[in-house]
């Protein structure tokens, strides 16, 4: 039961409430105030993950984007140096001509090695569908099957990716009669 006491004024009782009812609703309020804070942490931590994530992401596209263009310019280049080699094999022999697109083509090739661009294809190698492009295929008994034979076009690649595969004639054995 509630304590009362007269006012000091004397005319109106003063009915006092006792401590616990006191803070049952306080702490109810708390609670809800703490639920609260709850809520806008994990809103607030899920919005800064996802902001990390998007900062992630644009990073890796921007990269991606970016090595696509590098590729690109040195395929064009690799144009260029298929030209080179092509004049070269209709040059005459020991020409200024020669010597000239000799050493065109060096600093081409000394180019592409800075840039990281490898050669990939080489006669006597296993045929891989991943790294080289079959133009043409010829039976041949003395080497192993699916062996490289001859070089069409010159493949590159930049570590393990691919810019361009290799076109290249491939050996098949004959059949052989029983």
């Amino acid at each position: 039961m509630p304590n009362s006491r007269v006012s000091e004024q004397g005319d109106h009782p003063i009915q006092e409430q006792e401590p616990e009812a006191q803070e049952q609703p306080q702490a109810s309020e708390q609670d809800e105030l703490r639920a609260e804070v709850a809520r806008l942490d994990d809103r607030y931590k899920r919005a800064l993950a996802d902001l990390d994530n998007y900062r992630k992401r644009t990073a890796q596209e921007l990269e991606r984007r970016v090595a696509e263009r590098a590729d690109a310019l040195v395929r064009e280049w690799l144009e260029a140096v298929d030209s080179v080699e092509r004049a070269l094999l209709m040059a005459e022999p020991d020409s200024s001509l020669q010597v000239g697109l000799s050493a065109v083509l060096r600093q081409m090739e000394a180019t592409l090695e800075r840039l990281g661009v490898t050669r990939i294809g080489a006669v006597g190698e296993q045929f891989d569908p991943e790294r080289h492009e079959a133009v043409g295929v010829v039976t041949n008994d003395e080497v192993p099957d699916r062996t490289i034979v001859e070089i069409a076009r010159s493949g590159y690649a930049v570590g393990d990716r691919v810019l361009r595969p290799a076109q290249v004639v491939v050996a098949r054995r004959g059949e052989r009669e029983a």
